[in-house]
């Protein structure tokens, strides 16, 4: 790929996914572990403090390196009192970690920010007294608060959908272990955020755990054992899980680079003035954000893979139709990304991102008018016309410095970042807010907006 400008480099963060499974998995295990290149932010703040209360010795050492020794299958919670379990506002932390500590022994209180206390969790929750857990809600019914008391969880068989989230089924699977055995078939009517099921899997299979994963052709017919890794489309009815009863192992482990903080970076080096670089990407990831630089692609980007990172050179982009239900986390780039795209940009099949951190459909719809971008909301989507231009402002632009909402949302905050590449200066409320997954964001974008 021919390059005129001199490339800008930065490195992609560690994976927030994959630094949640990695802790939880040496926390559980039976003895000592290091994991290396762990992503530090808030929301991996959150779950280290959890695991910590429920028993876990998590030292950190610097630089992402954390030393754990781990509650040997069984995290430990309060009888006289119920541990305090804050996860503020991550949701990762809140499901994944309401399935763990239900396994264990004791009595668990699970809370957060006012947000997190609307977000749904009632599904899990049913499943979770199906195998004997005693789960109280503290206000809001089907939302945190919530008391857990339990004994263990109880094995068997169970059913889950991912209608809401694929975050209530591998909060499970990282539980299942813990139990005698457990068998989860996927139920419901739809299926979202698969690839971070993948990651669950192979945490699992990196901390020695031993599963299987089952398909049948019809809702009738005979299960048969599937490879994992070759699954792309899972219908409901159709796909199940079976984990062994096992102690997670103790080990040395390191976080891969991480795709979805890197979509930022991937899309300035498309839409701004220089070729971007980013470092420390496997490009053979099972994480569901990969999927960036597909779309980038299909919008017309010039890129190179590497075998440590990918190169995105400035390009005239053109509209797509995409659906992100796989990816939802990417809707907020993709979506100022179309802003300077020619055409139509539609995006599908991610209504669930109304329950995230903000409503990600309404939120980029209304901070991207702000920069004179027509967008269309749909139930499940969004509809973005491309009207910007890189390097000065669209012609429905008079300002220079231009104030936009974060709604407190740290995806919001970095894809509006990118509006910077048409000649205003992107005045946030709350930048800071960017530190939930990526604390020293600002000082990477410094690199590709000098």
């Amino acid at each position: 790929m021919e390059t005129k400008r001199e490339t800008v480099i930065v490195a992609a963060p560690p994976s927030k996914s994959v630094s949640h499974r990695m802790l939880i998995g040496a926390a559980l295990a039976a003895g000592d572990s290091v994991v290396e290149h762990v992503l530090e932010s808030r929301d991996i703040e959150r779950t280290a403090d959890i695991l910590r209360a429920a028993g876990a010795r998590i030292e950190r050492q610097g630089d992402g390196r954390f030393a754990v020794s781990g509650v040997a299958g069984t995290p430990a919670g309060g009888f006289d009192a119920p541990v305090s379990c804050d996860v503020h506002e991550s949701g990762t932390t809140c499901r994944l970690l309401t399935a763990v500590l239900a396994a264990g022994k004791g009595m668990f209180r699970i809370h957060g920010a006012p947000r997190m206390h609307e977000r749904p969790i009632g599904e899990l929750v049913d499943v979770l007294r199906g195998r004997g857990v005693r789960v109280t809600y503290e206000g809001r019914e089907g939302c945190p608060p919530l008391l857990i008391d339990s004994d263990g969880m109880s094995g068997g068989a169970t059913a889950i959908g991912l209608g809401e989230s694929s975050q209530y089924l591998s909060g499970l699977l990282l539980a299942a272990p813990l139990t005698s055995g457990l068998t989860i078939e996927v139920s419901g009517d739809k299926v979202v955020s698969w690839p971070y099921v993948a990651l669950t899997l192979q945490a699992l299979e990196d901390f020695g755990i031993g599963f299987r994963v089952e398909t049948r052709e019809t809702p009738r017919g005979k299960w048969q054992a599937d490879e994992w890794r070759t699954l792309r489309e899972v219908r409901p009815g159709l796909v199940r899980f079976v984990v062994s009863p096992g102690v997670y192992r103790a080990g040395n482990y390191r976080v891969e680079g991480d795709w979805s903080n890197a979509s930022y970076f991937l899309a300035a080096g498309a839409v701004g003035p220089r070729p971007v670089r980013v470092a420390g990407l496997r490009v053979d990831s099972l994480q569901g954000d990969r999927a960036m630089l597909d779309i980038l692609g299909r919008m017309g980007a010039r890129f190179e893979r590497a075998d440590n990172g990918v190169v995105v050179a400035p390009s005239s982009l053109t509209g797509v139709e995409v659906d992100m239900g796989h990816c939802p986390d990417l809707v907020p780039t993709v979506a100022a990304t179309a802003a300077f795209a020619q055409g139509v940009t539609t995006i599908r099949n991610v209504a669930h991102l109304r329950i995230k951190e903000c409503d990600r459909l309404s939120a980029p719809a209304a901070e991207l008018r702000k920069a004179g971008v027509r967008v269309e909301e749909l139930d499940d989507g969004l509809i973005v016309y491309g009207s910007l231009r890189s390097g000065g402002p669209a012609p429905a632009i008079d300002e220079k410095v231009m104030p936009f909402l974060s709604y407190g949302d740290h995806r919001m905050a970095m894809s509006l970042a990118l509006l910077g590449f048409a000649g205003v200066q992107v005045a946030l409320d709350d930048p800071a807010c960017v530190a939930k997954s990526f604390p020293h964001f600002w000082n990477e974008w410094e690199k590709v907006r000098a």
